[in-house]
Formats: C-alpha cells, structure tokens, sequence
C-alpha cells in the first residue's frame, strides 16, 4: 500500500517565511513607524501564507492561527490608530499556544506530536515531555512579552520581537535536542 506524504517545504524557505514577515515588520517601523509597519506585516503574514499553500497545497495550523490574529489585532491597531493591540498580539499567541499544548496533554494527546510527526519520531514519553517544555516555554515569552510592552518604547518592543524572541527560540529549540535525541524512535524496518 502507498502512502502518500505531504509535499514539505525546502527548510530555507520555511525558515524565510517564517521570519521574512517579523524582519519586514523591523524594517517598516525603523522607517515608517508601527502603522506602517503594522499593515506591512499583516500583508507578508498573508503572503508568507500564500506562497506556504502554493508550494504544498496545504496549510498548517499554527501559521493560519497567527495569521488570523495577526490581521485582527493587526486591524485594530490600524483602525483604532492604537499600538496597543499588534503589542498585546504575542502574549494572546503564545498564551494561546501554551494553554493548547497543556489542553492536548490533559486528554493524552500531545498535539506537538501531530505538527511536528513528518519531522520527528518520538515515543509517546518523548512528545509528552517535549510538549510540557515547549508550553511553559511559550508562556514564560508571553509574560516577558507583558513586560516589555508595558515597561519599554515602541521600537525597544520591536527590536526585543525582533532580537529577543528570535534568538530565544532558536536557542531554546537547540536545547531541546538531548531530549529529541533520547527519546526518538528506531526507524521501522522496512517490507517488502
């Protein structure tokens, strides 16, 4: 029996798409100022959206969630002419991240496990473990988000968006390797 997989995509682009909109969000608001670079970020989200469906004729969960967030709180940024909202984005996303990944684990499915299956092979224990880490950590970068928003300017906000959080979750993805490592399955010998 064939088994069909979903086209992925080439892990540069990915990672162009990914962060292509948030260093066009820097860029616009060093030039132009938060609106401008609020309404420039809410079209490359939608963009880098696009281009993701294009390639593989599907949409993953997380970027349409953000998305969707992204022109809301995007959108009343504009139209209430308050920074307000695109600042208070984060925390919503990844407070929201955290609470589903935690929610997953209380009904014994660890929800990290189905968006990153094509990637990674983990026993139930490794997913389970990896899925505790990751939710705590998107709620310690909402919080920090809190704090920055509410303590910093407006650019000093973008540049830790940019420049923090980037690096944060670079940094934090890398330490998760050991667990990823220990607990990852044997490749299933293959038939005939």
């Amino acid at each position: 029996m064939e088994t069909t997989t979903k086209p992925q995509l080439n892990p540069l682009l990915k990672l162009v798409l990914d962060l292509g909109p948030l260093l066009l969000f820097f860029f616009a608001n060093s030039r132009y100022g938060i609106f401008a670079a609020t309404a420039t970020f809410m079209v490359a989200v939608l963009a880098a959206l696009a281009v993701s469906y294009v390639m593989t004729r599907h949409l993953p969960i997380m970027p349409v969630v953000t998305a969707i967030i992204v022109v809301v709180f995007g959108g009343m940024t504009l139209i209430l002419h308050d920074a307000t909202f695109i600042k208070v984005k984060p925390t919503i996303i990844y407070a929201l991240f955290g609470a589903v990944l935690l929610g997953g684990l209380v009904f014994n499915k660890p929800l990290l496990g189905i968006v990153f299956d094509s990637l990674f092979h983990l026993t139930d224990e490794g997913w389970r473990k990896l899925t505790w880490r990751w939710a705590i950590f998107f709620f310690v970068l909402a919080g920090l988000n809190e704090v920055v928003w509410r303590n910093a300017s407006t650019n000093v906000w973008v540049d830790f968006k940019v420049f923090g959080v980037t690096p944060l979750t670079f940094v934090f993805a890398a330490l998760q390797y050991p667990l990823m490592k220990k607990y990852e399955l044997e490749p299933a010998p293959a038939r005939d």
